[in-house]
């Protein structure tokens, strides 16, 4: 046959093979597969017509995603649901969207977000607890599996643009290393910018930042603030993203610190609450509740849960107690609702692009119910909760006027805890109660949203967030992903509750267990056991002997009518049930440990320096976040750096580990060699030789004889120059679990907040002469 007659035929057929074909293109297997295309024979491509380029675009009229998690907060915490807590821009949303009443996270931070981010369950995606935390157990390891791979992945990969900023928390702690793997960092989970901080928690004044995977060098600011800095960097690739490609859809996971402790925010938002929580926490609970009644989020006849035995009545409190207790309070208030106006600036650059009416919000206030880590008396160093300290009003109320500001690291006592999480009894990690799980959430969509300022009450999840988001982009969900066969969401989309209030739930069952606190929803019924609370050193009884308790939550919202003596079949069907799906979702075995689980050794977790003994470093090597840094924790130690002097004298940090709030630093102050143990931020001790180092090479030597006898105590440090004894000193306690959720081991500087005030940190404590090597060596 002619060539000449077959080739037009043959390009029409490449051309159409080439072509994007909407209908022919499978989504369920990501990436898409480009379109096959028939061979070329023609010699010389000026014969050839050019192709159309195969493109990967989302849906028509897909909608930009917006997902807003904040952190520990309860559901009576925001004025948009009954509490006494400004929030302008949530309220916003809310009286143009829809308030989610009967909205439910974990109970806990990573758990939460790694469901909220994959659409399964926690322990599908093996976070059964925080990171830091994980185990050997299929349900806790801590690392996401490729079979759960996250919503941005596939939004992604069907043509969206894609970014994360803030709290990320979801990666296992011993993959968080310059040497990675880095399959679990943001830019592999896949965001295509990650602007944010990598653990539970960060300094806001003095964060450890990542832009990607590369740490950020902070400008120095004496004005920094990590919220407003996120929310800048967010602005500007929002605006960039829209200005490249106006017709690519994008998703922005806008995860602030906030109101996570600690508690950090600009006087003027803590000045505007000045006086406003002096009524204290019972009044507060009360106020809430006949306001949720009022504004018809809560049912009418709603009934206030009893506090916790261990939480104080208000009026009982002394003086003292009430001074620092509504400082606290007001804090945490300026926190969040400066957080807020923060996600409002965010908001209103999309707003002023004209992109607002076909962006689909999802705002999550919170991760978990309110925190009440901060135990009893609230605590002016978070740290002091992580290493079994308990801090007394006094000393705290010593640091009341400077309370949310750099020199504190803050949380709040647990009645306030209580109080935010009103109508609730509980509290953030509780998961066998809505005090713990139920959380207030809005969704706003002006295109795909036709009611206003309704409620929902329907049952719903965190899990289900992942799956309404594709309903509404019009996309299925994917089978496989990177080669990768998928475990199927196990959430159920919220898509047909937006125009519809009275529409049957969909989400019947869901199982909860966070730490031994466990429960089961099912139809309209609630049982759970409230194994330990969040104060408590460890739990008041075993496993098999804990108490469990049932609600009837179609007519009982805030759990104040235990039905298990009334009805114990039914509790004894919903215990069943419970372990049934816990098997299901690799929740078993039941694992209660807590202060364990920090220490890898006795969970089976892996750790960097299983086995080893040493660890040598050298000039340059900075940013050791404490699972990528040697344990030196509850042991002796060696430290050895070989330095050379220069001949107008040494200044600076030899080598460091934590910040102000709890650590050790090995430097030179004025040519002078020297040792400080601060323990946390409460008391320091330093070990300091006589008199300045010679010009030139010098060894100087830190040894630390731990006295042993269990975790936390004490011991003899003794420091030599070129093998000479030049000081000696005791410690009298140490740190046993942790010294910091963000701040780093640095040699020949001190990154962050400074262990050492005289020596500073950032540049001001960059050392001055050469560094050869640092090896830090430990001994059981």
């Amino acid at each position: 046959m002619d060539i000449r007659i077959v080739w037009p035929l043959m390009t029409a057929l490449l051309t159409a093979w080439a072509a994007p074909a909407p209908a022919a293109v499978d989504r369920t297997q990501l990436p898409i597969q480009v379109p096959a295309t028939a061979p070329i024979t023609e010699f010389d491509v000026r014969n050839v017509k050019a192709l159309p380029h195969f493109n990967v675009s989302a849906p028509e009229k897909a909608p930009n995603v917006v997902i807003v998690l904040l952190d520990d907060l309860g559901f009576g915490a925001t004025n948009a649901f009954g509490g006494p807590l400004e929030t302008p821009t949530l309220e916003k949303l809310a009286n143009n969207g829809l308030r989610y009443n009967n909205f439910h996270t974990t109970a806990l931070c990573s758990p939460t977000r790694a469901a909220l981010k994959s659409g399964r369950n926690h322990h599908t995606a093996s976070m059964g607890f925080i990171t830091e935390m994980a185990t050997s157990m299929p349900g806790a390891t801590g690392q996401i599996p490729n079979t759960v791979a996250p919503l941005a992945e596939m939004l992604r990969l069907n043509g969206y643009s894609t970014g994360a900023f803030g709290k990320w928390h979801e990666t296992a702690a011993w993959e968080t290393s310059v040497s990675g793997p880095f399959d679990r960092w943001p830019t592999h989970q896949g965001f295509d910018k990650f602007y944010g901080f990598m653990g539970g928690e960060t300094n806001q004044w003095s964060p450890y930042i990542f832009d990607g995977v590369t740490p950020v060098e902070l400008t120095g600011d004496p004005n920094y603030h990590f919220m407003t800095d996120m929310t800048d960097k967010a602005v500007t690739w929002i605006k960039y993203q829209q200005a490249i490609t106006p017709d690519k859809p994008f998703f922005v996971y806008f995860a602030p610190g906030a109101v996570h402790a600690p508690h950090h925010a600009p006087k003027e938002w803590i000045a505007r609450w000045k006086g406003k929580f002096d009524k204290g926490w019972d009044k507060i609970r009360e106020e809430t509740l006949a306001a949720q009644i009022k504004a018809g989020l809560v049912p009418k006849g709603t009934k206030l849960a009893p506090k916790p035995a261990a939480i104080k009545d208000w009026n009982t409190l002394s003086a003292d107690e009430k001074k620092l207790f509504t400082r606290q309070a007001e804090t945490f208030a300026g926190f969040l609702e400066y957080t807020d106006h923060e996600v409002g600036r965010m908001l209103q650059s999309i707003e002023d692009m004209g992109e607002m009416d076909n962006t689909l919000v999802f705002y999550i206030a919170g991760d978990n119910g309110t925190s009440a880590e901060g135990g009893a008396n609230g605590m002016y160093n978070e740290y002091t909760y992580f290493n079994g300290v308990q801090e007394q009003v006094p000393d705290m109320l010593k640091h009341v006027n400077e309370w949310g500001g750099p020199s504190t690291y803050p949380h709040m006592a647990a009645g306030w805890a209580v109080a935010f999480n009103a109508p609730f009894t509980w509290v953030k990690q509780v998961a066998s109660s809505f005090g713990g799980t139920r959380v207030g959430m809005v969704a706003h969509w002006p295109n795909g949203i036709k009611a206003k300022n309704q409620v929902r009450t329907q049952f719903s999840h965190v899990i289900d967030i992942a799956p309404t988001i594709l309903e509404a982009a019009g996309l299925p969900e994917p089978k496989v992903v990177n080669g990768t066969p998928q475990i199927p969401m196990e959430g159920s989309s919220l898509l047909f509750s937006f125009d519809d209030a009275k529409a049957k739930d969909r989400h019947t069952t869901q199982y909860f267990e966070i730490a031994g606190n466990r429960g089961i929803y099912h139809d309209g019924w609630l049982a759970g056991t409230v194994h330990k609370a969040p104060w408590e050193a460890k739990p008041a009884r075993a496993l098999q002997d804990d108490v469990w308790e049932l609600y009837d939550v179609r007519n009982d919202f805030s759990l104040a009518n235990n039905l298990a003596a009334k009805n114990p079949e039914k509790l004894k069907e919903l215990q069943a049930l419970f372990l049934t799906e816990a098997k299901k979702y690799s929740v078993l075995p039941i694992d209660d440990r807590f202060f364990e689980r920090a220490i890898a050794s006795m969970v089976g977790r892996p750790d960097l320096f299983a086995g080893r003994t040493s660890l040598t470093l050298s000039e340059g090597m900075t940013g050791l976040l404490e699972n990528a840094f040697i344990n030196v924790k509850n042991k002796s130690k060696t430290i050895t750096a070989e330095i050379d002097v220069p001949k107008d004298g040494a200044n600076g940090t030899i080598i460091v580990q934590g910040g102000r709030f709890g650590g050790w630093s090995l430097y030179v102050k004025d040519g002078v060699p020297a040792y400080t143990y601060n323990f946390l931020g409460m008391q320091a001790k330093t070990i300091a030789a006589s008199k300045p180092l010679p010009a030139g090479k010098s060894t100087v030597r830190f040894e630390f004889a731990y006295d042993g006898g269990g975790l936390g105590k004490g011991g003899t440090g003794t420091l030599y120059v070129n093998d000479v004894k030049v000081a000696e000193g005791r410690l009298d306690h140490t740190q046993p679990m942790i010294f910091s959720a963000d701040e780093t081991a640095d040699v020949g500087i001190d990154l962050g907040t400074p262990v050492v005030e005289a020596i500073g940190s950032e540049h001001t404590s960059k050392f001055n002469g050469h560094i050869s090597k640092v090896t830090v060596a430990v001994k059981e």
